[in-house]
Protein backbone atom coordinates (compact mmCIF):
# COMPACT_ATOMS: atom_id res chain seq x y z
CA UNK A 1 0.00 0.00 0.00
CA UNK A 2 1.69 3.60 -0.85
CA UNK A 3 2.38 6.20 2.02
CA UNK A 4 0.74 8.94 -0.58
CA UNK A 5 -2.47 8.89 -2.67
CA UNK A 6 -1.25 8.69 -6.29
CA UNK A 7 -4.25 11.00 -7.35
CA UNK A 8 -3.30 13.73 -4.61
CA UNK A 9 0.46 13.84 -5.96
CA UNK A 10 -0.99 13.66 -9.69
CA UNK A 11 -2.74 17.06 -8.43
CA UNK A 12 -0.70 18.75 -6.51
CA UNK A 13 1.92 18.46 -9.97
CA UNK A 14 -0.69 19.79 -11.93
CA UNK A 15 -1.30 22.52 -9.05
CA UNK A 16 2.50 23.35 -9.12
CA UNK A 17 2.02 23.70 -13.35
CA UNK A 18 -0.20 26.10 -13.27
CA UNK A 19 0.73 28.23 -10.48
CA UNK A 20 4.23 28.34 -12.33
CA UNK A 21 2.79 29.29 -15.45
CA UNK A 22 0.65 32.28 -13.72
CA UNK A 23 3.92 33.55 -11.75
CA UNK A 24 6.23 33.35 -14.90
CA UNK A 25 3.41 34.96 -16.74
CA UNK A 26 3.60 37.98 -14.23
CA UNK A 27 7.45 37.49 -13.79
CA UNK A 28 7.30 37.31 -10.24
CA UNK A 29 7.33 33.53 -8.45
CA UNK A 30 7.01 34.71 -4.86
CA UNK A 31 3.42 33.56 -5.19
CA UNK A 32 4.59 30.04 -5.12
CA UNK A 33 5.80 30.21 -2.00
CA UNK A 34 2.87 29.07 -0.82
CA UNK A 35 3.09 25.89 -2.29
CA UNK A 36 5.93 24.77 0.49
CA UNK A 37 5.11 23.82 4.19
CA UNK A 38 6.38 26.74 6.79
CA UNK A 39 9.15 24.71 7.77
CA UNK A 40 9.92 23.45 4.24
CA UNK A 41 13.70 23.72 2.61
CA UNK A 42 15.19 24.79 -0.91
CA UNK A 43 18.66 24.47 -2.10
CA UNK A 44 20.77 23.96 -5.26
CA UNK A 45 24.38 23.35 -6.05
CA UNK A 46 26.26 26.65 -7.62
CA UNK A 47 29.25 25.04 -8.94
CA UNK A 48 32.42 24.16 -7.31
CA UNK A 49 32.99 26.23 -4.32
CA UNK A 50 28.94 27.75 -3.82
CA UNK A 51 25.59 26.64 -2.72
CA UNK A 52 22.11 28.11 -1.87
CA UNK A 53 19.78 27.20 0.53
CA UNK A 54 16.68 28.74 1.95
CA UNK A 55 14.85 27.65 5.11
CA UNK A 56 11.32 28.13 5.58
CA UNK A 57 8.75 29.76 4.01
CA UNK A 58 9.33 33.08 4.62
CA UNK A 59 13.24 32.76 2.83
CA UNK A 60 12.02 30.42 0.03
CA UNK A 61 9.36 33.52 -0.80
CA UNK A 62 12.09 35.94 -0.18
CA UNK A 63 15.51 34.35 -1.15
CA UNK A 64 14.58 31.56 -3.89
CA UNK A 65 11.85 33.11 -5.42
CA UNK A 66 12.77 36.65 -5.04
CA UNK A 67 15.96 37.73 -4.65
CA UNK A 68 17.29 34.66 -7.02
CA UNK A 69 14.74 35.33 -9.82
CA UNK A 70 15.42 38.82 -9.86
CA UNK A 71 16.74 39.58 -13.54
CA UNK A 72 15.35 36.24 -14.70
CA UNK A 73 11.76 38.23 -15.69
CA UNK A 74 11.10 37.20 -19.31
CA UNK A 75 12.26 33.57 -19.04
CA UNK A 76 10.35 30.70 -18.15
CA UNK A 77 10.84 27.29 -16.97
CA UNK A 78 8.60 24.56 -18.72
CA UNK A 79 8.71 21.31 -17.45
CA UNK A 80 9.56 18.44 -19.61
CA UNK A 81 8.56 15.50 -17.66
CA UNK A 82 7.75 14.08 -13.80
CA UNK A 83 8.82 11.47 -12.12
CA UNK A 84 6.49 10.36 -9.15
CA UNK A 85 7.02 8.19 -6.17
CA UNK A 86 4.25 7.78 -4.39
CA UNK A 87 6.04 5.09 -1.91
CA UNK A 88 8.38 8.40 -0.86
CA UNK A 89 6.18 11.24 -1.83
CA UNK A 90 9.52 12.10 -3.92
CA UNK A 91 8.58 14.20 -7.26
CA UNK A 92 10.93 14.59 -10.09
CA UNK A 93 10.48 17.32 -12.28
CA UNK A 94 12.93 18.12 -15.65
CA UNK A 95 12.12 21.43 -17.20
CA UNK A 96 14.22 23.55 -20.04
CA UNK A 97 15.14 27.36 -19.05
CA UNK A 98 13.96 29.40 -22.03
CA UNK A 99 14.51 33.36 -22.41
CA UNK A 100 12.23 35.13 -24.26
CA UNK A 101 15.60 36.72 -26.10
CA UNK A 102 16.18 35.51 -29.39
CA UNK A 103 19.47 34.57 -31.07
CA UNK A 104 20.41 36.18 -34.35
CA UNK A 105 19.09 32.70 -35.79
CA UNK A 106 15.44 33.17 -34.17
CA UNK A 107 15.68 30.50 -31.56
CA UNK A 108 15.54 31.33 -28.12
CA UNK A 109 17.92 31.25 -25.97
CA UNK A 110 17.77 28.35 -23.19
CA UNK A 111 20.81 26.28 -21.54
CA UNK A 112 22.05 23.11 -23.37
CA UNK A 113 20.78 20.54 -21.63
CA UNK A 114 17.84 19.73 -18.96
CA UNK A 115 17.62 20.99 -15.24
CA UNK A 116 15.53 19.38 -12.80
CA UNK A 117 13.54 20.08 -9.42
CA UNK A 118 13.67 17.61 -6.81
CA UNK A 119 10.69 17.94 -4.66
CA UNK A 120 9.53 15.86 -1.31
CA UNK A 121 5.34 16.48 -0.60
CA UNK A 122 5.17 16.82 2.79
CA UNK A 123 0.77 17.02 2.63
CA UNK A 124 -1.73 19.53 2.34
CA UNK A 125 -0.63 20.08 -1.76
CA UNK A 126 2.60 21.86 -0.53
CA UNK A 127 6.47 20.81 -1.16
CA UNK A 128 8.62 19.71 2.00
CA UNK A 129 11.80 19.93 0.24
CA UNK A 130 13.41 20.52 -3.04
CA UNK A 131 16.34 20.50 -4.78
CA UNK A 132 17.60 21.96 -7.88
CA UNK A 133 19.98 20.58 -10.29
CA UNK A 134 21.42 22.04 -13.08
CA UNK A 135 24.51 21.91 -15.74
CA UNK A 136 26.42 24.97 -14.63
CA UNK A 137 28.78 24.94 -17.32
CA UNK A 138 25.94 25.34 -19.80
CA UNK A 139 24.58 27.96 -17.88
CA UNK A 140 27.57 29.74 -17.48
CA UNK A 141 28.32 29.38 -21.32
CA UNK A 142 24.71 30.44 -21.95
CA UNK A 143 25.41 34.01 -20.26
CA UNK A 144 28.53 34.60 -21.95
CA UNK A 145 27.16 33.94 -25.19
CA UNK A 146 24.31 36.53 -23.95
CA UNK A 147 26.44 39.39 -23.10
CA UNK A 148 28.40 38.90 -26.44
CA UNK A 149 25.48 39.03 -28.14
CA UNK A 150 24.27 42.12 -26.18
CA UNK A 151 21.43 39.89 -25.99
CA UNK A 152 21.08 40.44 -21.24
CA UNK A 153 18.10 42.39 -19.83
CA UNK A 154 19.10 45.55 -17.71
CA UNK A 155 17.57 42.95 -14.94
CA UNK A 156 20.44 40.12 -15.89
CA UNK A 157 23.42 43.22 -16.27
CA UNK A 158 22.28 44.25 -12.57
CA UNK A 159 22.12 40.27 -11.41
CA UNK A 160 25.39 39.15 -12.98
CA UNK A 161 26.80 42.43 -11.28
CA UNK A 162 25.53 41.25 -7.81
CA UNK A 163 26.76 37.93 -8.43
CA UNK A 164 30.70 38.99 -8.92
CA UNK A 165 30.63 42.08 -5.98
CA UNK A 166 31.75 39.78 -4.31
CA UNK A 167 29.70 40.54 -1.49
CA UNK A 168 27.65 37.92 0.16
CA UNK A 169 24.68 36.77 -0.79
CA UNK A 170 21.84 35.88 1.53
CA UNK A 171 21.38 32.29 1.13
CA UNK A 172 24.69 31.63 -0.47
CA UNK A 173 26.96 29.48 1.30
CA UNK A 174 30.46 27.79 0.69
CA UNK A 175 30.17 24.00 0.25
CA UNK A 176 29.30 22.04 3.39
CA UNK A 177 28.40 25.14 5.54
CA UNK A 178 24.83 25.80 4.61
CA UNK A 179 22.47 25.44 7.54
CA UNK A 180 20.88 22.26 6.18
CA UNK A 181 22.48 19.03 4.21
CA UNK A 182 22.05 20.00 0.62
CA UNK A 183 21.50 16.61 0.16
Amino acid sequence: MPDFDRAELDEMVRRWILENQRCEEKGDWKPLAEMYTEDATYGWNYGPTQEFMAVGRAEIRELALGQEMEGLEGWSYPYQQFVIDERSGDVIGFWKQVSDNKRPDGRNYSPEGIGGSWFRYGGNYQWSWQRDFFDFGNVSQLFMEMIQNNALTPGMHKRIQRSVSGKPLAGWYRIGEAPVPLW
